[in-house]
């Protein structure tokens, strides 16, 4: 599609390849960066932009509902509230009753000077501040980025480790970069992390000052283009993914299982604070740890409150994985244990007003470990809280054990959990 400054006849395109991708029995529905608009100055793309319940995202989430179709909507505008003087460049996905499922904010900020152009996304544009885990759709798995950032393979790699089956790089890609690199970064995506790939993309100027590449491309997990689009405006490219090839891909060549863990490893520096899609499962040594006591997770480990506590803002952090002992864990799972460790520990301080904290694993039986599984206790401390200090790792020892110190309720669990993923946001963590 070819975005103005015009809103609405934006979203009449939109609709317009809506209608043609139903007609070929579409079941989601890709569209470019900037979809919503293309602003022909910094001022005018400020004053265009949304918070994410403005008109345009209500449009689409009704549009989405009642041709019953999944829509991928690769870039809106969507303004901060706090920020009169930055946006975020969001990806949304939304499924077939108008339900936000996910929103990714681009993290690479488009910021280059080439012989043809310069651009500097980052100042009008707020960088985003996490990966978002891979969204089950009707078409598989798929991993939400945003046309820089393909660039950026350490990302793909992520979210094809976190179960990704389809990578999206919706883009408004420049016409001189577009000619050199845009296929190349498109097959290489697919091909190193065996996964289809769709780029929808803007086509031609969308002013006097700005044009774009087109070419929208569907590459399958070989690097095989399955279709790419002509140089038309509002041309729609429809392919059927082959979920057989991709496990043949993966299994004949599981270039995954073949990673040097032990040399070099990819893991999440930060995690997310809130709350997961329904139906994760958080499982503690056979434990079911319910969701809404867990506050913090990441690629490998997840953060949650405790049933007795030794003292108060003892939580616990432990591996996803059931690994019974540290040499257990692979190097990425150790470097991502531990750094949860480290941001679970400053937010506990913050919140119980500790000056310290006792940080321990109970490795193995006879160090106390009663649940199998690779897991940190998180102990907040302050001036006098036990008689002798070390008295608190005899108590560590009967804390779950002693009928005197009865289990907590759910709703103090759940008020604790809701307190630490307030804390964590507020912290940036």
């Amino acid at each position: 599609m070819r975005s103005t400054n015009d809103k609405q006849h934006n979203l009449d395109q939109v609709k317009t390849i809506v209608e043609k991708a139903k007609s070929q029995n579409a079941s989601v529905v890709f569209f470019p960066e900037c979809c919503d608009y293309v602003g022909s100055s910094r001022e005018e793309t400020l004053k265009l932009s949304e918070p994410l319940t403005g008109e345009t995202v209500g449009e689409y989430r009704k549009l989405a509902k009642d041709s019953n179709v999944w829509l991928s909507l690769g870039g809106v505008h969507e303004a901060i509230p706090d920020d009169a003087s930055k946006i975020y460049n969001t990806h949304l996905l939304v499924d077939n009753q108008g339900q936000i499922v996910a929103k990714y904010s681009k993290l690479h900020m488009f910021n280059v000077i080439t012989p043809e152009f310069k651009f500097r996304e980052s100042e009008m544009v707020r960088s985003g501040g996490e990966l978002v885990p891979p969204v089950d759709s009707p078409i598989g798995k798929i991993g939400l980025q945003i046309c820089y950032d393909v660039r950026f393979s350490e990302a793909s790699t992520l979210l094809r480790k976190q179960g990704a089956e389809v990578l999206t790089y919706p883009s408004a890609f420049a016409v001189s970069t577009g000619k050199a690199h845009w296929e190349v970064l498109l097959r290489a995506r697919a091909i190193e992390n065996q996964c289809f790939v769709i780029a929808a993309a803007q086509i031609g100027f969308h002013n006097k000052k700005r044009e774009s590449y087109g070419h929208a491309m569907i590459v399958d997990p070989w690097g095989k283009i399955l279709g790419e689009a002509g140089q038309q405006d509002l041309d729609v490219v429809i392919a059927e993914l082959d979920f057989d090839k991709l496990a043949n891909v993966r299994q004949n060549m599981p270039c995954f299982d073949h990673r040097r863990e032990d040399v070099y490893n990819l893991s999440y520096v930060k995690g997310t604070a809130r709350a997961e899609t329904s139906g994760s499962k958080y499982n503690f040594g056979g434990i079911d740890i319910p969701q809404d006591n867990v506050f913090y997770t990441s690629e490998h480990s997840f953060a949650f409150v405790n049933i007795r506590c030794v003292v108060p803002g003892h939580v616990l952090v432990s591996t996803r994985r059931s690994a019974p002992r540290l040499p257990d864990l692979s190097p990425a799972e150790i470097n991502d244990f531990f750094q949860t460790v480290c941001k679970v520990q400053r937010v506990a301080e913050r919140l119980y007003a500790a000056s310290s904290t006792t940080v321990t694993v109970q490795d193995g039986p006879d160090a106390g470990q009663t649940i199998r599984q690779v897991h940190c206790h998180v102990l907040p401390r302050r001036a006098g809280d036990f008689p002798e200090n070390d008295q608190i790792y005899g108590e560590l020892q009967r804390h779950d054990k002693e009928p005197e110190r009865p289990a907590r309720s759910k709703e103090e669990m759940g008020q604790e959990a809701a307190t630490f993923r307030a804390e964590f946001a507020r912290m940036g963590l």
